[in-house]
Formats: C-alpha cells, sequence, structure tokens
C-alpha cells in the first residue's frame, strides 16, 4: 500500500473542464465567445454586400441608360445629360500606379535601412518616427502642402522635361503647373508610410539565424539581403504594396487640390486631370437629377470594384507567395 501511493499522486486526476472538452463540448464561454466571433465576422460581410447593394441601386438609371460604354466614354456633360467614365478611370489608375512606381523603392529602402542598423540607433529612431508620423498628417494638410511648395518645385522640372522629351506623349504638354504627375508625387508621399512601416516590420520578422547562416556561408550584407531577406519578406512587401495601392485608389482631397480636375482625356502626364474619388467629391453636391446622380454613382461603383479587386489580388498573390516560399 506504502509503495501505491506516490504512484498515485502522479496519476493526474481529470477536472471536469478537460473532461468536458474530451466529451467534444466547448466551455459555456468558449461557446459564447465563438458566437460572438461568428455574428461581427457575418456582420462585417452583410455590411459589405449591403453597400454594394445601395450603390448599385443608386447608380442603376445610369447603368440602364449607358451600360458598360459608359466606362469608354470620355464625355461629361451634365446639362445634356451625356456621361463618360473614362476620363477619370484613367487618371485615377494611371496617377495610383504612377506613385507606386515612386513610392515603393524608397519605402523599400528606408524599410531595409531602419531595420538592418545601418544607421546609429539615436538617428533610426527619428527616422522611423517621422515616416511613421507623415501617415497621421491629414490629406488636406498634404494637399495644402502640394499647392504651395510641391507645385511650385516641380513646375520647372516638368517644363525642362517638356522640352526635353515633348516627342514621348507622355511629356507632350506644356503644363500648367496643376497636373497627374503633382498628383503621383502626392500620392506616393502619402502611401510611403504604408509600404516602409509594414516592411519594416517583416523585415524584422525574418528569423536572425537565417540572416547569421548566410553571413556565413561567405555572402556580404547586400547580397544577403537581396538574396535571402527580401525573397523571405516577399509576401508581406507585397501585401504592404498592394495595401498601398488601394489607400492611392480612394485617396481624395489632396489629390482633388493638385491634379487640376479637368474632365479632358490626355494621355500626357503633365496635363490637368481628374479622378474618381476628385470627381465625386466635386461634383456630387451640386448633382441634379436621377441620371445625373445615377452616373456619379455608378462612378463610385466602379472604384468600389477597382478596389475590391485590388484587396482580392494581394490575397491571393501573398498566399501564392507564401506557399512557394515554403
Amino acid at each position: 500500500m506504502a509503495l501505491s501511493e506516490p504512484i498515485a499522486r502522479n496519476i493526474p486526476v481529470a477536472d471536469e473542464d478537460s473532461i468536458y472538452q474530451a466529451q467534444g463540448f466547448s466551455l459555456p464561454i468558449d461557446r459564447i465567445f465563438k458566437g460572438i466571433s461568428l455574428a461581427i465576422s457575418l456582420g462585417v460581410v452583410g455590411l459589405l454586400f449591403w453597400l454594394t447593394w445601395v450603390i448599385f441601386n443608386q447608380a442603376r438609371p445610369a447603368i440602364a441608360q449607358y451600360g458598360f460604354g459608359f466606362l469608354s466614354s470620355s464625355e461629361w456633360d451634365a446639362d445634356s445629360e451625356i456621361f463618360g467614365a473614362l476620363p477619370y478611370v484613367y487618371g485615377t489608375l494611371v496617377s495610383s500606379l504612377l506613385a507606386l512606381s515612386m513610392a515603393v523603392p524608397v519605402g523599400l529602402s528606408a524599410a531595409v535601412v531602419t531595420s538592418e542598423d545601418f544607421l546609429p540607433k539615436s538617428i533610426q529612431a527619428p527616422i522611423v518616427f517621422l515616416i511613421e508620423l507623415i501617415a497621421s498628417i491629414p490629406s488636406v494638410i498634404v494637399g495644402f502642402w502640394g499647392i504651395f511648395v510641391l507645385v511650385p518645385f516641380l513646375e520647372p522640372v516638368q517644363l525642362g522635361l517638356y522640352k526635353t522629351l515633348g516627342w514621348i506623349p507622355f511629356f507632350s504638354t506644356e503644363t500648367p503647373g496643376f497636373s497627374m504627375f503633382v498628383a503621383a508625387v502626392v500620392l506616393a508621399v502619402m502611401i510611403l508610410p504604408t509600404i516602409a512601416s509594414i516592411s519594416r516590420d517583416v523585415i524584422q520578422a525574418v528569423p536572425r539565424d537565417i540572416r547569421s547562416a548566410s553571413i556565413a556561408l561567405g555572402a556580404t550584407r547586400w547580397e544577403m539581403i537581396l538574396t535571402v531577406l527580401l525573397p523571405s519578406s516577399i509576401s508581406g512587401i507585397v501585401g504592404a504594396v498592394m495595401l498601398a495601392l488601394g489607400r492611392a485608389l480612394g485617396e481624395t482631397m489632396a489629390v482633388t487640390m493638385v491634379i487640376g480636375n479637368s474632365d479632358r482625356l490626355n494621355i500626357s502626364l503633365f496635363d490637368a486631370a481628374n479622378t474618381i474619388p476628385a470627381m465625386l467629391a466635386n461634383e456630387f453636391g451640386e448633382a441634379f437629377g436621377d441620371l445625373h446622380v445615377g452616373a456619379l454613382m455608378y462612378l463610385a461603383l466602379v472604384l468600389f470594384l477597382l478596389t475590391l479587386a485590388v484587396n482580392v489580388a494581394a490575397v491571393y498573390l501573398v498566399q501564392a507567395l507564401s506557399f512557394k516560399a515554403q
């Protein structure tokens, strides 16, 4: 009997919770939490469909009137009830992609420099803080900065490119000051913190052992960054870029203040242009008639589908790159 007591003490006694879970049941608090989480998730999905239905319902007069021809027409005359979305779709896509081409190299470089200890901590920490601080600046303030600083600063640059490369269609217009190019630079500044901050977090998440192993095998620091660190972080970096693209597509106030708000379709980057968010901000308050409101809501629906497509593509692209990395 004395020998069996220590053995009995070492045998774990199942408590009520473990028996409850072993029988396939969860605790009441777990069921409550699961139900709340499921309800919130379904609520978000329902809100998405509700938002889509509201926009689609308001856009139905224009959809019935113009169909898909709305996307290929470039004329917008509210008095004659003639509406076309091509200049605004073109301005939205081109300004966002041009901003992305500027912000990605700078943001990725900033992420690498501030995550790999190229700089002393006393310099690195303020740089990280200032980059993240840009994200908190209201867009209207960025717009004023664009008007009073960026437009005068970039006007000689645009004129110089026009005089030397004016034979290229993208530089074929003598700038009025406010232009697609200025709007793209403003957008690049606004999406830079998103790319830099998320990319920095992703790069820092790469295990130190991988860095050390690459250096131990004879790679230089830059070879380690280019061949090991960035490929290991590619899925997160792509996610950051796609998130920044979604932000650029939907930016309104800052772009409205510097793009020139022209309804003409011009391929030149130095000409005044317009975007879907800027058009909605400028004209929705003065819209009259069901067809005019419907055309603006049709534009909103196109913008909504564009941003939704970007986010869906980002999810699949990140998943594909993550699977490839494994």
